[in-house]
């Protein structure tokens, strides 16, 4: 097969599985879990043939006519370049080891058999976003996407905190497609087409009127696709649904959609200035704003759902700068490592029956009842942390050093101001970065205290991924010595200055988190654990959902816990309370948008009720009036009948008389 045959293989073998699971899911069970495994496993096989037949030489492009629109066309149309094959072999393998894992997580769930397919449409729609080289036939991808993360959000719908984050990951979402489809038509009314090819080629011409209206309303799409400030709230709430669609949502699909699309597009931001340093100040904001939220949280799978929004300010920081080959480096080295926090963290749930890290800091050998979890998680908390070897030290160095040259002026793609902006805010960010680690690793697994429940050993479904994405988290980052040829070609390794420097801030945060840790942990025996839901005998999900209910009910909230010995509220000071409620975004949107909304809505029902319906109602009043006045006219005597006619005759008479002498008259 050529190369493209195998390409347009890659997404469309997850559709054709997600079809056929919800076709014969519940009438042949049997069938659910390897309709499940087998499409993205092999699309995974056919995703790395792509990558080593397309080696990171000169992009390979298809396409043919999707349908004839009478101005600008739609192109079925492939393009594979070293950005797109590497990032949908990440997708393919997150893919592969999130439905291998799930088929554990999951084991009893009656509703297994749609929650793989939508894994599978999941999968298949960011694929077509990665592949696709046309931007209408993305738009399609990019959309599915969106309501997949619905469903899959409130697989859990019984809870209350399910369904409103479901409901809110798609609101928000949309509220950043408006713009971003807009930005989508102005693009190609500029260019005039939607071929990415075209546009980058008509960029470089000079065909771009409106550079920076355009950028700009791109950039409110990625804002809410990829959890940006001001549109990045939705994330931290959807992980209310199951923690293998947390990993996929933040590793490989989604949120990583965003990125990837302004490294695709970038030549387009990079035509305004203004555009560049408006996506620093974004991603400065969200580094900073969710490092500190980041350590407020006491649940462990928000801890890391504020790290994903925090390390997507990093790779908006390295597109900002105009380097996409730091970028997408990061983005996948982030992929590795953060998958393996996630589906590590379901583990840890599983086995502790809580997810609230107050009531994992009184448990005592957490770390020994699921040696798997610890390992592969400190692992991938070391990356997160960028501190070397490991995969997160490379990529982040990588945005990092692209930062600092613009900032000096070796780079002018854009402003020197993005340049100082990203530099500073990704050094601040080190040290935020290596202190919720730190937090995290300490609370999870050097709690004192009763001995966490016995589940007896996880499933080997489970644990084995965690190996298998441990080794590119580990491994990975030694690539950046040659993975830079994919790209732009651009030197992906670290500098001395910034990685020391970087280095060093982040292993002070991490020893001051140490610090105070020591210092707050004799006061956890004073506070009682709350928040725990084990049973030894159930499958993870239930645990799951248990624990996120029961967290609600005891502390009031699902961010936050009043534990004194949290090192986090030590740390934060007065601004604890603040960070542990996203610095009050919510309620700000609730007063400035949401409140609005409902008012305006209650006037329009108003106005229709009482006014609109006032007016219907009033004209069939009328006609049932007039037509009771003609019943009673109809009495069925024809004597009756006879002298109303007569009576008419006269009185017509008369006035025709009476017309007659006023205009002979006149």
């Amino acid at each position: 097969m050529t190369t493209t045959t195998l390409a347009a293989l890659v997404p469309l073998i997850p559709f054709l599985g997600a079809l056929a699971g919800l076709a014969v899911g519940r009438a042949a069970p049997g069938f659910v879990r390897p309709l499940a495994i087998l499409p993205t496993l092999t699309a995974a096989v056919l995703a790395v043939t792509v990558a080593v037949r397309q080696g990171g030489g000169r992009a390979i492009d298809a396409a043919t006519q999707l349908t004839p629109t009478g101005s600008v066309p739609i192109d079925l149309a492939l393009h594979l370049d070293g950005f797109a094959v590497l990032v949908a072999v990440l997708v393919t393998v997150v893919a592969t080891c999130v439905q291998l894992y799930s088929t554990a997580y999951l084991r009893d769930d009656a509703r297994y058999p749609s929650y793989a397919a939508l894994i599978s449409l999941f999968t298949a729609a960011m694929l077509l976003v990665v592949y696709s080289g046309d931007l209408m036939v993305l738009l399609v991808g990019w959309e599915i996407m969106g309501i997949c993360s619905y469903f899959l959000v409130g697989h859990y719908w019984e809870t209350p905190q399910a369904r409103a984050a479901s409901l809110k990951a798609f609101l928000v979402t949309k509220l950043g497609d408006v713009p971003f489809l807009i930005g989508l038509f102005a693009l190609a009314a500029d260019t005039g087409s939607f071929r990415i090819t075209e546009i980058l080629a008509a960029v470089g011409n000079g065909g771009l009127d409106h550079p920076t209206l355009i950028a700009l309303l791109l950039l409110a799409g990625v804002a809410g696709k990829s959890a940006q400030f001001p549109l990045h709230t939705w994330l931290p709430d959807a992980m209310a649904g199951p923690t293998p669609v947390s990993a996929l949502i933040h590793a490989a699909t989604m949120v990583a959609a965003g990125i990837y699309f302004v490294a695709r597009l970038l030549p387009v931001f990079a035509a305004s200035g203004a555009a560049l340093v408006v996506l620093a100040v974004m991603a400065a904001v969200t580094m900073i704003g969710s490092g500190l939220a980041a350590l407020a949280q006491d649940d462990i799978k928000r801890v890391l759902a504020y790290s994903t929004i925090g390390q997507l300010g990093y790779m908006s920081g390295a597109l900002a700068v105009g380097d996409r080959g730091a970028a997408v480096f990061h983005l996948i080295s982030h992929g590795a490592f953060k998958a393996v926090l996630f589906l590590a963290a379901g583990v840890v749930i599983h086995a502790a029956g809580t997810n609230s890290l107050a009531a994992m800091s009184r448990m005592g050998d957490l770390a020994r009842r699921v040696p798997d979890a610890f390992w592969t998680m400190t692992v991938a908390l070391l990356a997160l942390a960028a501190i070397p070897p490991f995969a997160g030290f490379f990529s982040k160095e990588a945005v990092l050093v692209a930062a600092e040259h613009t900032a000096l002026g070796d780079r002018t793609v854009a402003p020197a101001a993005a340049g100082w902006t990203i530099l500073i805010a990704g050094l601040l960010a080190a040290v935020l970065t290596a202190a919720y680690a730190v937090r995290l690793w300490l609370l999870a697994f050097r709690g004192r205290g009763a001995e966490a429940p016995d589940h007896g050993r996880q499933p080997l479904a489970m644990t084995s991924v965690l190996w298998i994405l441990a080794v590119p988290t580990m491994g990975f980052g030694l690539t950046a010595g040659v993975i830079g040829d994919w790209f732009d070609g651009h030197g992906l390794t670290p500098s001395l200055t910034t990685a020391v420097l970087s280095t060093g801030v982040g292993v002070a945060g991490g020893l001051i988190t140490y610090g105070a840790w020591r210092h707050t942990t004799a006061l956890a025996a004073r506070t009682p654990i709350g928040a725990v839901a084990a049973h030894p005998g159930a499958e993870p999900a239930l645990v799951e959902a248990e624990a996120m209910t029961s967290h609600t009910a005891v502390y009031g909230t699902i961010a936050d816990a009043a534990d004194p010995a949290d090192p986090g509220r030590l740390l934060l000071g007065p601004l604890h309370r603040h960070a542990a409620t996203g610095f009050h975004l919510d309620a700000l949107y609730t007063v400035l948008f949401v409140r609005p909304v409902q008012e305006a809505a209650r006037l329009v029902r108003f106005l229709d009720r009482e006014v609109v319906d006032t007016y219907v109602n009033g004209t069939g009043a009328v006609t049932r009036l007039l037509g009771t006045a003609v019943r009673r006219a109809q009495t069925g005597n024809v004597q009756t009948y006879v002298s109303a006619l007569l009576a008419g005759s006269l009185v017509l008479a008369i006035a025709a008389v009476v017309f007659a002498n006023v205009n002979a008259g006149s």
